[in-house]
C-alpha cells in the first residue's frame, strides 16, 4: 500500500510522535478510508490537542489533551465550543443538565451526532441530549465536519454538519485510574476505570469504568442533578495489520429537574421575567409545600399549585447501547468493516396537569356527552379521586411526555485498493428505530413530588379501565442506505479527488391512536380500540381519527471533494455535498390534522446544497485553516415550541441562503506554550414571506434566521512551568435573533425584550498541578477548573420561532461562575 511505502520512506524525517494515525471519522469504514488519505505523503500532526486534518472537508479535531482540561464530567458538546462555527450554551457548568448546539447556524436537530458510528439524535425529532454523552475520560477524540457528512452517515437529519466522537482503545498494560471531584453547588463526582491489559495469548484487552455525579441547581431553592454511567469495551486484535473485533457497552442514567428557564421579558421581576443583572438570577419557588388535601363532599375542591412550578419538572432518562466494530483484511488491498449496534432509551419530560373527576361533554348537540378520556388537554376520570364521594374536584397529577425506543443498526463498508493511487469503497447502512411515544399520568406525593418519575411504569386508568394519556403513538423510523466512494491521487499525490454518493431510502411508519384536533399537536385520546372512539368520530366527522400513515423519502446525495497539496505544509481544499432531513415525527403527527390525501399531510423534506473552499497550513508547530462556505437551503422547516403545553407548531420557511467564513490557527512556539485563535462570520437570508393562513403572510423575506449569531471569536493559551500547567479559554458569541421576523418582543404595545439576545464573553480557566514532585507517578495530579470566570450574565438555550406568539419564549439563564477541583490518581 502507498500508505506504508510513504511512511517507511519518511520515517527518518518525521518525529515518532507525528506518525500516530488519527481515527477522526465516524464509522470504522470511514476511519479506514480516511486514514489512507491523511497519512499518505504527509504528517499526521496535532498542536496541543488541536488538529486540522488534511482532507477535502472543513473539519476540526480535538483530542484527549484538550478534552481532559475541561470541567470534570463535562459534556463533549461544550468542549467543541472551541471549533469555529460552533455555538454551545450549557445549562449548567458540569454538563449534566442539557444545553443547545448549533453549527454554522444549523440547529441541533439538523446536526448528526454519532458515538463510534452509532447515531445519537433522537429517532423521532432528531434532538440531541447533551447531558447523556460519554464520560470525557473515555473519549479518544471528537471531530466536527462543519458542512458535510461522511458517505456512510446513518442519519436522516444532517442537512448541515456532523459531530463524531470515538471511544478510547483499551490499554495494553494493566492500569487503574481514579478521580474525585468536588465543587460549587454541592457538586461531587467519582470516576473509576480499570484497564485489564493483554490477558490472553491472542492479545485480548479490555477496560471497564463507572462514574457518579450530583449537584444542586445554581439558581433556586429546589432541584438537583443525579447521574451515573457505566462503560466497558473489549478489544481483540487480529494479526498485525490493524484488523480487530471490538464490543462496547454503555449505560447512562440521569435524574434532573428543569431550572433557570424564564420568560424573555424585562418588564417583570424574576421568575416571571428574565434577570437584567447577576443579582436577580437567584429566586425561590413554592418549596417546600403540601398538595391540597381538602376533600369536601358536594363542593368543587381545587388544587393549590404545590408541585406545579416549571422548576419542579423532572427530566429522567435511562439510555444504553451495545456497539460492535470490526475490520477484516480479506485479501491484499481488500478490507471489510462491519459496525452493528443496539440502543435503548427510556425518558420523559414535562410537567403536571389538573385532572378532573367529572366526565366531559364532547358534543352536547350530537348527544355525545359524559365521556371519560384525555380531552382538550385534560384527563377526565369519571371517578372520585380524593375520596369525598363526589365528582366535582380537580387533582394535580404528573403528566410528562414519555418516550421508549429500541433501535438497531449496522454500517458495513468494503474497500478495494485498485493500486497505490486509486481506491474505492461501497457501503450499506441500516437503521431501524421503534419509537413509542405516550403520555400517561401519575400521582403526586403530599410534598408535590411524583410517586414515580416514570408514570408509564404504573399508569392511572379512568372509570372504564382505559389508560389516560395525552398522546398515544407508535412510530417506526427505518433507513436503508447504499453508498459508494472513490479516491484517486494524481500528480504524484499532490492532487487527491474523492467522489462519493449515498442513496438513502427512508420509511416512516406512523400510527396515531388519538384524534388530532389541531396542527400544533393537540389530540383527544380514549385508548386503542375503545368503543368511545366511534362515538367521538361520529360527533366530529371533520376531525382526523386514529389511523396509520406510511411515508417514504428517497434521495441521491453526492459528496465530492478535491485536495491540492503544493507542498507538505500547504493544501487547498474544496467540497460539495447535498444534505437531507426527513421531517421528524412531531411535524408528521401534527400533519395528521389534515386529510391524508392533501399536500399538507405530507411535509416536504429539507434539502441543502453545501459548498466549501478553504486553505490549510500544517507543520509540527502550526495548524491553521480558513474556509469560506455557502449553503442553499430548500423547504427550511421552522418550529415554535411552547414549553408549557409541550407542543410545536411547524411552518415551511422555503428557500434560505447561508454563507460565511470560518478560521482557526493553533501555534506551539515552545513545548511549554500553546496558543490558539478562532473565529467565524455568518450571514443568512430568508427569501420569502411565510404564509400563515389564508392570505396572511409573516414578513420574513430578507431577514436573518433566528438563533444563530452573526459572529463568534475566541482563543486559548496554555503554558507549563515545572509541575504547574495553566490554561485559559475565551469566546465571544454575538447576539442572536429571537424570531425570524427579526423583531423585538412586544406586549401590550410596549417592547419588553430586544430583537436580539446580548452578545457575551465566556472565559474558562483551568490549572493543573502534577504531583510527581511528591514522589508520586506522573499520572497523579490535582486540577482546578473555573467555568465562566467573570460570572457573565447571558441568555443561554431558547427555542426560536418564525414570529411572536401570544407569550414570550422561555430562555435558560447562562451557567454562572462555577469552581471545582479534581484529584486524579492512576497507576
Amino acid at each position: 500500500m502507498k500508505l506504508r511505502h510513504s511512511l517507511a520512506a519518511s520515517a527518518a524525517l518525521i518525529p515518532a510522535a507525528l506518525l500516530s494515525t488519527p481515527a477522526f471519522a465516524q464509522s470504522t469504514g470511514s476511519v479506514d478510508f480516511d486514514d489512507e488519505i491523511v497519512v499518505t505523503g504527509a504528517r499526521a500532526t496535532d498542536v496541543a490537542g488541536i488538529q486540522s486534518p488534511d482532507t477535502s472537508k472543513a473539519k476540526s479535531v480535538l483530542n484527549q489533551e484538550i478534552i481532559a482540561r475541561q470541567n470534570p464530567g463535562q459534556t463533549i458538546l461544550d468542549t467543541i465550543n472551541l471549533v469555529p462555527g460552533v455555538v454551545f450554551t450549557n445549562n449548567d457548568a458540569y454538563g449534566s443538565s442539557g444545553g443547545q448546539l448549533s453549527i454554522r447556524g444549523f440547529s441541533e436537530d439538523r446536526i448528526s451526532l454519532t458515538f463510534d458510528g452509532v447515531p445519537l439524535n433522537d429517532s423521532g425529532n432528531y434532538a440531541i441530549y447533551s447531558n447523556q454523552q460519554l464520560d470525557p475520560e473515555l473519549i479518544e477524540q471528537v471531530n466536527v465536519n462543519l458542512g458535510t457528512t461522511d458517505v456512510d452517515s446513518p442519519t436522516a437529519a444532517a442537512t448541515g454538519s456532523t459531530v463524531n466522537y470515538r471511544t478510547r482503545t483499551p490499554g495494553e498494560e494493566f492500569g487503574v485510574r481514579l478521580s474525585g471531584s468536588a465543587g460549587e453547588f454541592k457538586f461531587f463526582r467519582i470516576f473509576g476505570m480499570v484497564d485489564t491489559g493483554v490477558f490472553t495469548p491472542w492479545g485480548t484487552r479490555a477496560f471497564i469504568s463507572a462514574s457518579t455525579a450530583s449537584n444542586d441547581n445554581p439558581f433556586n431553592n429546589y432541584g438537583v442533578v443525579d447521574k451515573q454511567q457505566y462503560n466497558a469495551r473489549i478489544w481483540q486484535p487480529i494479526g498485525d495489520n490493524g484488523d480487530f473485533v471490538a464490543i462496547s457497552g454503555h449505560y447512562n442514567e440521569n435524574r434532573n429537574n428543569f431550572f433557570g428557564s424564564l420568560p424573555l421579558r424585562f418588564d417583570r421581576a424574576v421568575p416571571s421575567g428574565f434577570p437584567q443583572s447577576k443579582d436577580e438570577r437567584e429566586y425561590d419557588i413554592n418549596y417546600p409545600c403540601t398538595v391540597s388535601t381538602i376533600a369536601r363532599p358536594g363542593l368543587a375542591d381545587l388544587t393549590n399549585g404545590c408541585g406545579t412550578e416549571f422548576d419542579r419538572r423532572y427530566n429522567p432518562s435511562n439510555t444504553g447501547n451495545i456497539r460492535g466494530a470490526s475490520r477484516f483484511t480479506l485479501t491484499e488491498g481488500v478490507v471489510l468493516t462491519v459496525d452493528p449496534s443496539y440502543q435503548y432509551v427510556k425518558a420523559n419530560g414535562g410537567g403536571t396537569v389538573n385532572a378532573r373527576e367529572r366526565l366531559q361533554d364532547v358534543q352536547p348537540g350530537a348527544g355525545v356527552t359524559n365521556l371519560a378520556g384525555y380531552i382538550g388537554g385534560r384527563p377526565y376520570f369519571g371517578m372520585d379521586l380524593n375520596g369525598d364521594g363526589d365528582l366535582l374536584d380537580e387533582v394535580t397529577m404528573t403528566a410528562p411526555s414519555q418516550t421508549q425506543t429500541h433501535r438497531y443498526g449496522v454500517i458495513a463498508n468494503l474497500r478495494w485498493d485498485i493500486n497505490d493511487d486509486h481506491s474505492v469503497r461501497v457501503g450499506f447502512t441500516y437503521d431501524r428505530a421503534r419509537h413509542r411515544q405516550t403520555g400517561q399520568v401519575g400521582l403526586l406525593q403530599l410534598n408535590g413530588e411524583p410517586v414515580d418519575v416514570f408514570p408509564v411504569n404504573d399508569p392511572l386508568t379512568d372509570v372504564t379501565g382505559a389508560v389516560l394519556q395525552k398522546r398515544d403513538r407508535l412510530s417506526y423510523a427505518i433507513l436503508s442506505q447504499v453508498s459508494g466512494e472513490y479516491r484517486g491521487e494524481f500528480m504524484d499525490g499532490s492532487l487527491v479527488a474523492t467522489l462519493g454518493i449515498r442513496a438513502p431510502f427512508f420509511k416512516r411508519d406512523l400510527n396515531n391512536f388519538c384524534f388530532t384536533t389541531s396542527d400544533t399537536g393537540f389530540v383527544d385520546c380514549f385508548g386503542q380500540g375503545d368503543p368511545r372512539n366511534a362515538a367521538y368520530a361520529a360527533a366530529n366527522p371533520t376531525v382526523q381519527g386514529p389511523q396509520q400513515r406510511v411515508l417514504k423519502y428517497d434521495e441521491i446525495l453526492p459528496n465530492v471533494g478535491l485536495l491540492f497539496k503544493p507542498s507538505n505544509q500547504v493544501s487547498v481544499f474544496a467540497n460539495y455535498s447535498k444534505g437531507l432531513q426527513v421531517p421528524g415525527t412531531d411535524a408528521l403527527y401534527n400533519a395528521f390534522f389534515f386529510a391524508p390525501d392533501t399536500p399538507s399531510a405530507r411535509p416536504e423534506p429539507e434539502t441543502t446544497d453545501n459548498f466549501d473552499l478553504g486553505l490549510r497550513y500544517r507543520t509540527g508547530q502550526v495548524q491553521a485553516q480558513v474556509s469560506g462556505w455557502f449553503t442553499k437551503y430548500d423547504n427550511r422547516l421552522a418550529s415554535a415550541y411552547d414549553p408549557v403545553t409541550d407542543r410545536n407548531l411547524y411552518r415551511n420557511l422555503g428557500r434560505v441562503d447561508k454563507y460565511g467564513i470560518d478560521g482557526s490557527v493553533a501555534w506551539q512556539p515552545l513545548p511549554q506554550l500553546a496558543l490558539y485563535a478562532f473565529g467565524s462570520y455568518l450571514e443568512s437570508e430568508i427569501k420569502d414571506d411565510v404564509q400563515s393562513g389564508g392570505t396572511s403572510f409573516i414578513p420574513t423575506a430578507g431577514k436573518r434566521e433566528s438563533g444563530a449569531p452573526a459572529y463568534t471569536l475566541g482563543g486559548s493559551a496554555r503554558g507549563t512551568l515545572g509541575p504547574v500547567e495553566l490554561g485559559v479559554t475565551a469566546k465571544r458569541t454575538g447576539g442572536r435573533y429571537i424570531y425570524d421576523t427579526n423583531l423585538p418582543i412586544v406586549i401590550g404595545g410596549s417592547e419588553v425584550f430586544p430583537a436580539k439576545t446580548n452578545a457575551y464573553w465566556l472565559v474558562n480557566l483551568d490549572a493543573r498541578l502534577n504531583l510527581e514532585f511528591l514522589g508520586l507517578n506522573d499520572q497523579t495530579f490535582f486540577q482546578l477548573n473555573v467555568y465562566n470566570l467573570f460570572d457573565t450574565l447571558y441568555v443561554g438555550r431558547y427555542t426560536t420561532s418564525i414570529s411572536q406568539g401570544s407569550s414570550p419564549p422561555f430562555a435558560q439563564i447562562g451557567a454562572p461562575r462555577t469552581v471545582s477541583g479534581t484529584l486524579t490518581v492512576a497507576f
